[in-house]
C-alpha cells in the first residue's frame, strides 16, 4: 500500500521527508512525487493547482490532517528523537504506550502525524 498525502507546499514536504527523514525521490511529475525509505512508499500531491494556490493553507481543508497518523517501525526510537532535536524540530521525548510500544510522535509540515515506534523488550 502506498498512502497519498495532499500537501500545501510540496517543496517543503519533500525537504522534510527527504532531508530530515531520509526518503529518496522515486518519481516526480509537476506537483506530485513518489518517495521511498527502507521499503516504505509514500506519495505527495499538492492540494491546489499552481494558479489556484492561496498564500496560506485553508485551515478548514487541512483540519482533518489531525486525524491521520502514519506509524513507522523503528528499532531505535531514541536515535530518531536525537535526530529531530539536532534538526531543530520541536518534538516531545518518546514514551511507552500502555500496550508496550515505545513511541515518538511528530507533526510533519502539513500537520499529519508521524509515529516512530518499537515494541519494548
Amino acid at each position: 500500500m502506498t498512502p497519498l498525502l495532499f500537501v500545501f507546499d510540496i517543496e517543503a514536504s519533500l525537504r522534510f521527508y527527504c532531508e530530515i527523514l531520509g526518503f529518496t525521490l522515486k518519481t516526480r511529475a509537476n506537483y506530485w512525487a513518489w518517495i521511498e525509505c527502507d521499503g516504505v512508499d509514500l506519495m505527495l500531491n499538492t492540494l491546489y493547482d499552481p494558479d489556484q494556490q492561496p498564500e496560506r493553507p485553508d485551515l478548514t481543508r487541512t483540519a482533518t490532517h489531525e486525524d491521520v497518523t502514519l506509524y513507522f517501525g523503528c528499532s531505535d526510537v531514541d536515535a530518531v528523537y536525537d535526530h529531530f532535536v539536532a534538526q531543530g524540530i520541536a518534538v516531545e521525548k518518546p514514551h511507552v504506550a500502555p500496550y508496550g510500544m515505545k513511541q515518538l510522535y511528530v507533526k510533519e509540515p502539513d500537520g499529519f502525524g508521524l509515529c516512530f515506534q518499537w515494541k519494548v523488550q
